[in-house]
């Protein structure tokens, strides 16, 4: 695969900025499961951890609608 030029890299620099990377621990077994469910789902296990998260802030939003 050849090198990337300059202006390939400035511009992956310039994607990659717009993110922020959060580390996540998990038990091995429990990775292999994620990583399971996510391809049955045809998804990324960022795609999928991603979505989950998405889900679980707006359930939880619902929820304490009624507090």
């Amino acid at each position: 695969m050849p090198e990337k030029t300059e202006a390939q890299k400035r511009a992956q620099k310039t994607y990659m900025e717009k993110f922020a990377v959060a580390r996540v621990r998990m038990d091995r077994g429990k990775y292999e499961l994620v990583q399971a469910h996510a391809e049955a789902q045809g998804e990324s296990v960022n795609g999928f951890i991603n979505r989950a998260v998405d889900e679980t802030m707006e359930r939880d939003k619902a929820g304490s609608k009624g507090r």
